[in-house]
């Protein structure tokens, strides 16, 4: 064997274990990014199933009681806002997410009115359809905030990977993804006042 050979043999085998390094890390880039991209699809299906019950509980409301028709307007003009914003989770931003979160506070603020409103109707609070959309509302609420606190786990555990070194050296593609943060003001308690009349 030639002496020339040796050191062209461990030059190939050096270079062949960092393409198969360099290959781990970018395919695990990838599945870490499909992983923040299911994570928010299970977040926009959890909102998404809230907007259908809320359909639904505005026609049972009307349906029961003669509510005040701005209450209901508000909830459905949210309703309506919140559909419209869409955000692609490949390249999430921080603006994206924050026009996100504020139409769906939008949404969680014209509900809240909406549910306060119906303690003026007996009638309505009694009603069964009504008491179930309202248990329905309750468990997707927990079901949100649940999937909120899995997307940003996973955009933790995908910005970990991307942003450390030596990975980083690799991975410019692959921009830092932002977090799910409250709505401003979310820290506050809400005001609830009882104006029965």
């Amino acid at each position: 064997m030639k002496k020339w050979m040796i050191p062209v043999g461990i030059i190939v085998v050096i270079i062949v274990i960092i393409f198969f390094w360099a290959m781990g890390v970018k395919n695990g880039a990838i599945t870490k990014s499909q992983g923040v991209k299911e994570s928010w699809g299970n977040v926009q299906t959890s909102y998404e199933r809230r907007n259908a019950l809320i359909g639904n509980l505005v026609k049972t409301v009307e349906g029961a009681a003669n509510f005040e028709k701005g209450t209901l307007t508000a909830v459905t003009e949210a309703r309506a806002k919140a559909t419209s914003v869409t955000v692609d989770p490949s390249n999430i931003t921080p603006e994206q997410l924050a026009q996100f979160n504020q139409a769906q506070s939008g949404v969680s603020s014209a509900l809240s009115r909406l549910l306060v409103s119906v303690e003026a109707y007996p009638q309505l609070q009694s009603n069964q359809n009504f008491l179930k959309l309202q248990d329905e509302l309750a468990s997707t609420e927990n079901e949100i905030r649940t999937s909120r606190t899995r997307f940003n786990e996973t955009v933790k555990d995908y910005n970990n990977y991307v942003l450390k070194f030596p990975n980083s050296m690799f991975l410019g593609g692959y921009p830092e993804k932002p977090y799910f943060e409250a709505s401003a003001g979310s820290d506050k308690a809400p005001d609830v006042n009882f104006n029965i009349k």
